[in-house]
């Protein structure tokens, strides 16, 4: 290894999350193994990776605006799971990810790479940690869900809030390229919602969704004040068989898969008709990867849209049948998850990003069942067998 690897890092914070929260990357340049010993090019360090044709390309990144130094290497964005944070591992290094938490992750994450504990309301210490591992990529997840964010008001606004000024003073003075989720939660009752463009009114009604519109506007502010090289993509109901739902108005699009393997029954607490976008958790990951390996000049916009699919929890239902014919769903309505969802976006207008970066999913509703059951069924077959 020539250089070193810079690292994005996950910062989490308490037991709300569904995973670590920042991710931190360390720039590195390999030898690629066909060269022998062929060093990095001056000051241009990045990462030999497996090419289509059997061999190995070198892939580096422009910097961002106003960025002083090196350009930046390529990086794995963790948003869920032990499985992702050890497939990143196993391709990019177990030294070259540093996850962070307020608490300690499961001991196969915990032991599969470096962690430090963390709290995102803790400015000396994030700095210190950008500073002692020379971080150029961050990736930012620290935030109370929608429902437990109402739940709680005071503690998301210090974390959601406050932990955001955090990140984004501490990136702009160290020059890194940032990258902080948004969701279909940052828009409201008067935004259009069917479908609901990157520029529109926004107005939500929650302290999670308010506290998202903040993000994406300071965000935007620092870019043009300070020349931060600050991305964003506002995700829909993210989908992932590796955790248990966290708190979220989506996560019934989770919980069902769970319950039906179970017990064959589901009691939803969304109306049968409330329509919302979704995407799987591998299509979320790439986004990510991809908007943050696309070159500046091609960005038109910090914020995006991204959008798979749009399903109601009785379409969810009926496709699942398909597979589980017996599966019994009854609704028993949350009135505040049932306000929220009706306030968000029906569907996602996400053209900005396919003509832009060229996004582009790879599951739909179909393909999204099929993979959930096959996932969690070989889970319960598991557990049974132990």
């Amino acid at each position: 290894r020539q250089g070193s690897i810079n690292s994005l890092k996950l910062q989490a914070f308490q037991l709300f999350l569904r995973a670590p929260s920042t991710i931190w990357y360390r720039n590195a340049c390999y030898q690629n193994p066909q060269q022998g010993s062929q060093a990095c090019p001056a000051q241009h360090p990045g990462l030999w990776l497996p090419a289509s044709d059997g061999g190995c390309a070198y892939h580096q990144l422009l910097p961002p605006a106003g960025h002083i130094g090196c350009k930046l290497p390529l990086c794995v964005f963790l948003r869920n799971g032990p499985s992702q944070g050890s497939n990143h591992r196993k391709r990019f290094g177990k030294n070259n990810v540093i996850l962070s938490d307020i608490r300690k992750p499961p001991n196969n994450v915990f032991h599969s790479g470096p962690f430090i504990y963390s709290d995102i309301l803790d400015y000396k210490n994030l700095r210190e940690i950008v500073v002692n591992n020379r971080i150029t990529w961050l990736v930012h997840y620290s935030a109370l869900l929608s429902a437990v964010g109402e739940a709680n008001v005071a503690l998301a606004r210090s974390v959601n809030i406050t932990g955001l000024h955090n990140i984004l003073d501490i990136a702009a003075e160290h020059g890194l390229r940032l990258f902080v989720p948004s969701t279909i939660g940052a828009f409201g009752p008067s935004s259009p919602r069917n479908p609901t463009p990157d520029m529109c009114v926004q107005r939500p009604r929650t302290i999670y969704g308010v506290s998202k519109v903040h993000a994406e506007l300071m965000g935007e502010y620092y870019h043009h004040r300070y020349g931060l090289d600050f991305r964003c993509l506002r995700y829909p109901g993210i989908i992932s068989a590796d955790t248990m739902p966290g708190g979220g108005t989506t996560d019934y699009a989770v919980q069902i898969f769970h319950d039906a393997i179970k017990t064959g029954k589901f009691d939803c607490n969304l109306r049968p008709d409330s329509r919302l976008p979704m995407m799987y958790i591998d299509d979320c990951l790439r986004a990510t990867l991809e908007v943050m390996e696309a070159p500046a000049d091609t960005l038109s916009m910090r914020t995006y849209n991204i959008n798979a699919m749009s399903f109601t929890p009785e379409e969810l239902a009926q496709e699942l049948r398909k597979q589980m014919p017996e599966l019994e769903v009854t609704y028993n309505i949350d009135p505040v998850r049932q306000a929220i969802a009706d306030s968000w976006p029906m569907n996602f207008d996400d053209s900005n990003a396919r003509k832009d970066w060229g996004w582009k999913h790879d599951y739909d509703l179909p393909e999204l069942v099929q993979t959930m059951l096959n996932y969690l069924g070989v889970e319960t077959r598991m557990a049974q067998a132990n």
